[in-house]
C-alpha cells in the first residue's frame, strides 16, 4: 500500500497573489502541532550528527592506540606529523563536503542530495577498517585518504540536515528542533568513548599479552561508527523533498502545499498534483483570472553577489561565517588535542598499554559527560525562550571570560588545585554548546532565503572548519615553544581574543526566535510578488 497521500489540488484557485498562495501552503506546517512526525525528523536527522561526532572524536582514542602499534620505537606515540595529518585531513575533507553538498542542495534538490552523504562515510568507515602498512604505501597515508572521504560526507551533513530539519519545522519549535538534531553530537562523542572503553575491556588479556591486539581495538572502534548511518540510510533516502524547495525552487505552490499537508498527516509525500491550465473560467458574472507562470530568480553567481552584496544580506553571512570560525578555533583547538586536559586531570599514560588506552577512554568520558552533553541539551530547552542571539553573545562572553581564567591562571590554577581547574573546563564546555557550538549551526539554517540557505549555511560551516584546521595545526606547532606543553596557556589566551572577537560578529545575526522562515528571507518573497503577473478582467 502507498504511503503517499491525496490532498485537494484546488484550494487555492482563488487565491491570486503569489505571496499568499505561498502564505497559505506553508501555515499549516509553521503552525503544526509538534507530533511523531517531527520527532522522526529530528532522529533521521541526528544519527548524522551522532555518527559525524563518532569519527570525528573516536580518533583521539585511535591516534592512542596506533601509536603502540605503529610506532613502538618512538616512545609508543603517533608521530606530530602523522597525528596533524589524521585528524586534519577529515576537517579538510568536510570543508569540501559542505561547500560542495550546499551548493548541490539548492541546486538538484534536498531530498536528491539527502542519504548520498551517508553512502560515503559508510564507505570511507569501512575503508579505514581495512587499511593496512605495505612497502610501496605507508599505513598513515591511506588512512589519511580514507579521514578525507569520510569529511566529505561529514561535511555534506551539515547544511543539508540543518536545512531540511528548518524547513520542515514548525515555527514554534524549529529551534529545539535543530539543536536537538546537532546535540546528537554529544552522544556521538559519548558513544566513540563508551566503544573505545567496552572494546579496550574485552581485549583486556590480549593486550597485556600482546600490544598488537590494539591494531584489532581501533578497527572495531572506528567501524562500529557506520553501523548507525547503515540504520538511517534507507529513511534519508525515502524523505519527501521540503514543501519549502517544491514551492521556491520547482515553482508548484499547489504540489508543495499538498507535501506540506501530507507531512504532518502521515509523514508521508503528496501524489503528484495535476498542473492546471494558466486560465480559469467560471460562470457569467464571475471574476476571470488569467495568470502566467510565476517567474522566480534562479540561484546564480551573479544573482547570489547581487544579493549578499547588499550590506543587509552580505552582513549576516559575514556574521554566521566569521562567528562559525571564531568559534572552531577553540573548540578543535581543544576538543582534538584533549590529551593534555587529560593529562592535567589525571587520565593520561600508564604503567602498560592496556592502562593508558583505558584511562584515555575513561578521561574522554568524563569530559562528555561533565559538560559537553549537558551543554547540548540545556540550548534544546532554551533556544526558543532565549533566544539564538541571546545564547551565541552569552556564551561567547563567558567563554571569553573563562578563557581568560584558564590562560593566564594556568600554571598557579594547576599547581593549586586539579579539582578546580576540572570545574573551570567543564564551565567552558557547557557554555560551549549552550551558546555558539549550537547556535552557529541553527542560525545559518534559518535566516536565507530558499535559493540560498543551503549553500550559505555550507559557506558558514566551511568557515567553521578553516578555523578548525587552524587551529589543529597551530595548536601543535606552538604548544611545545619552551619546553613540552610549555605555551597552553598562550594558546588558551589566543583562544579568548578569539571568542571575544565572537562577541562582536554575533551583533551581525539576526534573531530568528519566533519567525517564519518566509519573515527572515523576506526578499524572496518580494521576488515572488514582483514577478507573478496576473490580470483580472470583470466579464460583463
Amino acid at each position: 500500500m502507498s504511503n503517499e497521500v491525496v490532498i485537494n489540488p484546488n484550494e487555492f484557485k482563488n487565491v491570486t497573489s503569489a505571496k499568499e498562495r505561498r502564505r497559505l501552503a506553508l501555515v499549516e506546517i509553521d503552525n503544526a502541532k509538534f507530533g511523531w512526525y517531527h520527532v522522526r525528523a529530528c532522529i533521521v536527522s541526528g544519527i548524522g550528527f551522532f555518527t559525524d561526532a563518532y569519527d570525528i572524536f573516536a580518533i583521539n582514542l585511535v591516534s592512542t592506540m596506533i601509536g603502540f602499534v605503529y610506532w613502538p620505537n618512538e616512545g609508543n606515540k603517533t608521530p606530530y606529523n602523522v597525528d596533524t595529518a589524521i585528524k586534519v585531513s577529515c576537517s579538510v575533507g568536510t570543508v569540501i563536503g559542505q561547500l560542495l553538498f550546499g551548493y548541490l542542495a539548492d541546486h538538484v534538490g534536498r531530498k536528491r542530495m539527502y542519504g548520498i552523504e551517508l553512502i560515503i562515510i559508510i564507505v570511507g568507515t569501512v575503508g579505514q577498517t581495512l587499511v593496512g602498512n605495505a612497502f610501496t604505501v605507508s599505513f598513515w597515508a591511506v588512512i589519511t585518504f580514507w579521514r578525507v572521504i569520510v569529511g566529505i560526507g561529514i561535511g555534506g551533513d551539515y547544511p543539508l540536515s540543518s536545512v531540511i530539519t528548518a524547513e520542515f519545522a514548525t515555527t514554534r519549535h524549529r529551534g529545539a528542533m535543530m539543536s536537538a538534531v546537532f546535540a546528537m553530537q554529544g552522544f556521538g562523542q559519548l558513544a566513540s568513548s563508551l566503544v573505545g572503553l567496552i572494546t579496550t575491556v574485552a581485549y583486556k588479556s590480549a593486550i597485556q599479552y600482546d600490544t598488537n591486539y590494539l591494531d584489532n581495538v581501533w578497527r572495531i572502534v572506528i567501524g562500529v561508527g557506520a553501523i548507525p548511518a547503515v540504520c538511517a540510510l534507507y529513511y534519508r533516502l525515502t524523505i519527501p523533498e521540503t514543501p519549502r524547495y517544491t514551492i521556491d525552487i520547482e515553482n508548484k505552490i499547489e504540489q508543495g502545499a499538498s507535501d506540506a499537508r501530507a507531512f504532518i498527516t502521515t509523514g508521508a509525500k503528496a501524489f503528484p498534483v495535476p498542473v492546471k491550465s494558466n486560465t480559469e473560467k467560471r460562470d457569467d458574472n464571475m471574476i476571470v483570472i488569467e495568470q502566467e507562470e510565476n517567474v522566480i530568480i534562479k540561484a546564480s553567481f551573479k544573482d547570489f553577489r547581487k544579493h549578499f552584496g547588499q550590506w543587509r544580506y552580505g552582513r549576516v553571512l559575514l556574521g554566521t561565517a566569521y562567528s562559525w570560525f571564531a568559534l572552531d578555533v577553540a573548540w578543535y583547538g581543544l576538543g582534538l588535542n584533549n590529551s593534555i586536559i587529560l593529562s592535567n586531570i589525571g587520565f593520561s599514560g600508564g604503567s602498560d598499554p592496556y592502562e593508558a588506552v583505558f584511562k584515555t577512554c575513561v578521561g574522554n568520558l568524563i569530559i562528555n559527560l561533565l559538560g559537553s552533553v549537558p551543554g547540548y541539551w540545556i540550548s534544546v530547552f532554551t533556544i526558543d525562550k532565549m533566544g539564538r542571539k541571546t545564547i551565541q553573545i552569552m556564551g561567547f562572553t563567558m567563554l571569553t571570560i573563562m578563557f581568560v581564567i584558564l590562560g593566564f591562571g594556568y600554571h598557579a590554577i594547576i599547581n593549586e588545585s586539579v579539582a578546580l581547574f576540572i570545574v573551570l573546563f567543564t564551565i567552558t564546555q557547557v557554555f560551549f554548546n549552550w551558546g555558539p557550538n549550537t547556535t552557529t549551526f541553527v542560525v545559518p539554517g534559518e535566516c536565507f532565503p530558499t535559493r540560498y540557505r543551503s549553500t550559505a549555511h555550507g559557506i558558514s560551516a566551511a568557515s567553521g572548519k578553516v578555523g578548525s584546521i587552524i587551529a589543529q595545526v597551530g595548536f601543535g606547532l606552538l604548544k611545545d615553544i619552551g619546553g613540552s606543553n610549555a605555551w597552553i596557556n598562550h594558546l588558551l589566551q589566543i583562544f579568548a581574543f578569539f571568542m571575544l572577537t565572537g562577541i562582536f560578529s554575533s551583533f551581525l545575526i539576526v534573531e530568528t526566535k519566533g519567525k517564519t522562515l518566509e519573515e527572515l528571507s523576506d526578499p524572496q518573497d518580494d521576488v515572488l510578488e514582483a514577478n507573478h503577473k496576473k490580470t483580472q478582467l470583470t466579464q460583463l
